[in-house]
């Protein structure tokens, strides 16, 4: 009786796992499928760009291509593009110490002069140093005042003959890159010595002629100088006649 009693529970207990593991496979997932979607779930999903930006849960601003020819703006309000700002230009030259062209205004000579003086009361050839000091109102035209003091060998008793030739008038001059003509119109004065009795030291005197300078740059050249130089000595009228070289200060 309890040999049948115990087989009796043990079929019961039989009947009792089978139908719980029954339950169980057929509730849950089976341990190898569970262990693949496991391995499925930690793989990351790749997303290509077209369904991310199709999507409303995610946005991008589109992104415009970088070029290097665009302007740059600063990221301020008040800040201008830089192409708007304008270069720094040089200061203008003074309009008082140049021309359009850029060459100066002013022109000092200093040379020697040869003075070929002839009178009814005595000639003399003098030798001395000529000074001239010119400004430029335009390209071409000038206004120059000059003076040339010469000195000769003696004529008479213990006398040498002084002179001196002075004035102001208008020059007109090509200026070119190199070479640089010009002519003149000077009217003033001259004085001489030794005083003749009965004459005045003093008279009135026009220059008349010209001359080439040559550009060895910007501010010095060289010159070369012819004039016809009339004075009114002793009550009478004298043609005389003067070369000159020397050097020009452009400034």
């Amino acid at each position: 009786m309890k040999r049948l009693l115990a087989a009796a529970v043990l079929l019961l207990g039989s009947v009792g796992v089978a139908k719980a593991q029954g339950t169980a496979s057929t509730d849950g997932t089976d341990p190898a499928n569970g262990s693949a979607e496991i391995k499925t779930a930690s793989i990351p999903k790749v997303t290509s760009a077209n369904s991310v930006a199709s999507t409303d849960l995610f946005f991008l601003p589109p992104v415009k291509p970088f070029t290097t020819t665009g302007t740059p703006v600063m990221a301020t309000a008040l800040a201008l593009p830089f192409e708007t700002a304008d270069p720094a230009s040089p200061p203008p030259n003074p309009k008082f110490l140049y021309t359009t062209t850029d060459r100066p205004r002013w022109e000092l000579a200093l040379g020697v002069d040869w003075l070929r003086f002839r009178s009814s009361i005595f000639n003399a050839s003098a030798v001395g140093v000529k000074t001239s000091i010119s400004y430029f109102t335009n390209e071409w035209f000038a206004i120059e005042a000059n003076v040339s003091a010469d000195f000769a060998p003696q004529i008479f008793d213990r006398e040498h003959v002084k002179t001196v030739v002075y004035g102001a008038g208008p020059k007109i001059a090509w200026r070119a890159d190199r070479w640089e003509p010009w002519v003149h119109g000077i009217f003033g004065g001259a004085h001489e010595m030794p005083q003749t009795q009965g004459n005045s030291k003093n008279a009135f005197s026009i220059q008349a002629g010209g001359g080439v300078d040559y550009h060895f740059n910007p501010r010095f050249s060289g010159r070369l100088e012819a004039n016809y130089v009339r004075t009114t000595f002793f009550s009478q009228s004298q043609n005389n006649f003067e070369l000159a070289a020397g050097v020009v200060f452009h400034f």
